[in-house]
């Protein structure tokens, strides 16, 4: 049985229950604007990321702005 997530195309060790605190691992603040996370190709709603369990083997993108041009 897998103990891993893909995030953003990268496997790393499951060492979070909840979108917000894969958020906060990745040092991504859950109540900044423009945020986004699909977990298996489905979009995750933003009011949810504190109740939304991951599990091993899912495939999580996270999507943010950044500052550049």
């Amino acid at each position: 049985m897998s103990t891993t997530i893909r995030v953003n195309g990268e496997d790393q060790p499951m060492t979070v229950a909840t979108v917000a605190e894969l958020l906060r691992q990745e040092d991504i603040d859950p109540a900044a604007r423009g945020v986004a996370v699909a977990i298996n190709g489905i979009i995750a709603p933003k009011r949810a990321w504190e109740t939304t369990a991951l599990a091993a083997g899912d495939e999580i993108e996270i999507v943010r702005p950044f500052k550049g041009g």
